[in-house]
């Protein structure tokens, strides 16, 4: 027969048996999910995911990291591969095509966190990844939130005619589809049981994928906000702005014929 048990006994292996379930339910399913886009990166990739794994652990919230490779034609590959293998929760897929939009959707779709961050290589703001954690926290309804540099009380540090080419957009996107928003392009957070219905739904790709994510969102019946960020890129973009413009010129035109007119070119 065994030796009876004190109630403080008792009460200790009560509290390691709720640790152990709460750790192995943080093993199935993570917090959170950072998705972030990658697209000939070898310069910061690994510094970048170093960093920002180093600062997650700091944190104490259970997460992944996806690294979303799209048609790379540096180390931008082998070095993710060689960071899956370091870091136990950062993982990696590669697209053959250089394509954001459909990167990040995959990458979305892949993800196994109750939220989702949607990041940039570059950025790896946790500032903005706390700010929106203390929403969801707060408010359990929330839905979406967006890392606004262009809201009150954001800081955008991008040369100016970058700056001026997001407001073009923003104008564009106002007049044509309705958008209510001061910006649709870099952070985002999202609850993904609600959000994902709407990202399998979108069907514009490349640069125009995080617009009409956010113009369903507007749209749609779900809680949004956005927060000021301060936003400071670590190096120029690695596709140049006017290589971008045809793209984002057609995929307009489809975003307008696909909200207005629902069907698509």
């Amino acid at each position: 027969m065994s030796e009876s048990q004190s109630p403080k006994d008792i009460a200790t292996k009560a509290d390691e048996a709720k640790a152990n379930l709460h750790d192995s339910l943080h093993d199935s399913q993570p917090e959170f999910s950072v998705v972030i886009p990658v697209y000939n990166e070898e310069s910061i990739l690994t510094e970048a995911i170093e960093e920002l794994v180093g600062a997650l652990e700091d944190w104490g919230r259970s997460y992944e990291i996806i690294i979303a490779e799209n048609g790379s034609k540096d180390q931008t590959i082998p070095l993710a591969q060689e960071l899956s293998k370091r870091f136990t929760h950062v993982s990696y897929f590669s697209a053959s095509e250089a394509n954001y939009g459909r990167a990040l959707k995959e990458g979305l779709q892949r993800a196994q966190g109750v939220y989702a961050i949607c990041d940039e290589i570059d950025l790896c703001d946790t500032r903005f990844y706390k700010a929106a954690f203390e929403r969801f926290d707060a408010d359990q309804s929330m839905d979406f939130i967006v890392g606004s540099k262009r809201a009150p009380g954001a800081t955008d540090r991008r040369p100016l005619f970058r700056r001026f080419a997001t407001g073009v957009l923003n104008g564009m996107l106002r007049v044509a589809v309705g958008f209510k928003g001061t910006d649709t392009h870099g952070l985002k957070a999202l609850k993904l049981s609600s959000v994902l219905p709407i990202v399998d739904s979108c069907v514009v790709d490349k640069d125009m994928f995080a617009s009409e994510l956010v113009v369903r969102i507007h749209r749609s019946s779900l809680n949004w906000l956005e927060l000021p960020i301060d936003l400071q890129e670590k190096r120029p973009p690695s596709v140049h702005l006017l290589r971008r413009v045809p793209n984002v010129l057609k995929n307009i035109v489809r975003l307008i014929m696909i909200i207005r007119f629902g069907r698509d070119l």
